[in-house]
């Protein structure tokens, strides 16, 4: 049985074959299921994400062509394409890759976590569908294991690697409470879109956004519950707010030195935190003259990124040996599985003869032969049935001359132990 990593991503294919063959929650339904028709394959989990499409499948006699073939014909993408974007790992490589994924050490953003609950939802989707069995239930239990050891025991995700993250870092290091805190935000574009996002997860409640186009505002404040304002309202309503964080696409400054010197004077000297993601920049940078407003910079805020993203760095070098480690931990549970199974198959077979030996033996005791006869017969055939597998090895590695396996077969045989000569 082998196991299969197959698939493309951010790294390896352009957002428009990444489109093709992203899998919708109702075409994951479908794909699962041909997938389990699919003969040869034993398990399959499919994880898609923006970012990625993987297929993680256990198979017997199953060529990887083959997937990619279904791949490509279950999206209607040409095949060609699909596999000179595609990678391949198979055994201790695909179990390596899975646990590399889970921890974010394979992301766009190094150590994002939300990849590992992405993992997660698309592995109980495949147990959901009968196709996860003992060796995939292990294999991505063991893999989530991996994943929150990671997080606890390096700072993979500790610190902020956008601008639009690192803001808000900053201003929660700033303010002790920041969710008690008024937040303006200057523009409605992307940039600003994810600085509200990591607001809201820091708990903040009352939010504004003021930008040229009204409509705009109000598209992004109805998903925050967010007041709304044109610029033209700065002057007068800038004093209410504890931070102001601005990304437009202004040509020229849109809050000035004096517009702030007078918020300063309404809030009675209350600090203000200033946040400009803009460039050209939005918020004039004699801001910093005066002495309770704080400015930072994209420039700033680079510079705290770049050091995050080392500090990211030396932690996946932390997370690599983990996941080396646990590796070697799921191989030693799959070796000792597949020992199990060789046992259970050969005492199998011994009890299967042993039945059938013995069947033979009651039907001769019952059409009138000498039960004496039949026990020694029973005996003879049971001893030689038993025999055959080992005598048969004992007898190759001999004449090949092979001490080491001779010595081993004797050992395990007890034929090395004086009081069975």
């Amino acid at each position: 049985m082998t196991l299969i990593a197959l698939g493309i991503n951010h790294k390896t294919a352009p957002v428009e074959l990444r489109e093709k063959v992203a899998f919708t929650p109702d075409s994951l339904v479908e794909a699962l299921s041909s997938l389990k028709s699919f003969d040869g394959v034993e398990e399959s989990v499919i994880v898609s994400t923006c970012n990625r499409t993987e297929l993680y499948v256990t198979a017997d006699n199953v060529d990887t062509s083959q997937l990619i073939d279904w791949l490509a014909s279950f999206h209607g993408v040409d095949r060609e394409q699909l596999n000179a974007n595609a990678y391949i790992y198979e055994q201790v490589a695909a179990i390596e890759h899975i646990m590399r994924v889970a921890c974010g050490l394979d992301s766009l953003v190094l150590g994002e976590p939300q990849i590992l609950g992405q993992i997660k939802q698309a592995y109980n989707h495949a147990r959901h569908s009968g196709l996860v069995s003992t060796q995939f239930d292990k294999l991505f239990q063991h893999t989530f294991t991996v994943a929150k050891r990671v997080r606890s025991e390096t700072e993979i995700g500790a610190n902020a690697v956008s601008v639009a993250y690192a803001a808000v870092q900053l201003a929660k290091h700033i303010f002790a409470r920041l969710p008690e805190r008024s937040v303006l935000l200057v523009g409605a574009g992307e940039t600003i879109e994810l600085v509200a996002q990591h607001l809201k997860e820091q708990g903040v409640k009352r939010l504004a956004v003021a930008n040229r186009t009204l409509a705009r505002a109000e598209n992004l404040a109805s998903s925050l519950d967010a007041e709304v304002m044109t610029l033209s309202q700065l002057p007068e309503k800038l004093h209410q707010f504890d931070i102001v964080i601005s990304s437009t696409a202004s040509q020229l400054p849109l809050i000035g030195k004096g517009m702030v010197e007078d918020a300063l004077k309404q809030r009675r000297n209350l600090p203000m935190f200033m946040v400009d993601l803009a460039v050209p920049r939005d918020i004039e940078a004699q801001v910093n003259e005066l002495g309770d407003a704080y400015l930072y910079t994209v420039d700033d805020l680079q510079h705290i990124v770049q050091q995050n993203m080392a500090s990211r760095e030396q932690a996946a070098a932390q997370a690599a040996g983990i996941i080396e480690q646990q590796v070697g931990s799921f191989l030693q549970w799959q070796q000792s599985r597949q020992s199990v199974d060789l046992v259970k198959q050969y005492r199998d077979r011994g009890n299967q003869q042993r039945q059938e030996l013995l069947d033979k033996a009651r039907k001769q005791i019952q059409e009138g032969q000498s039960a004496e006869d039949v026990v020694e017969e029973l005996a003879y055939k049971l001893t030689n049935a038993l025999l055959h597998a080992p005598t048969r090895a004992l007898r190759d590695a001999s004449t090949q001359a092979d001490q080491r396996t001779t010595r081993w077969l004797a050992k395990a045989f007890e034929l090395d132990n004086p009081d069975n000569r």
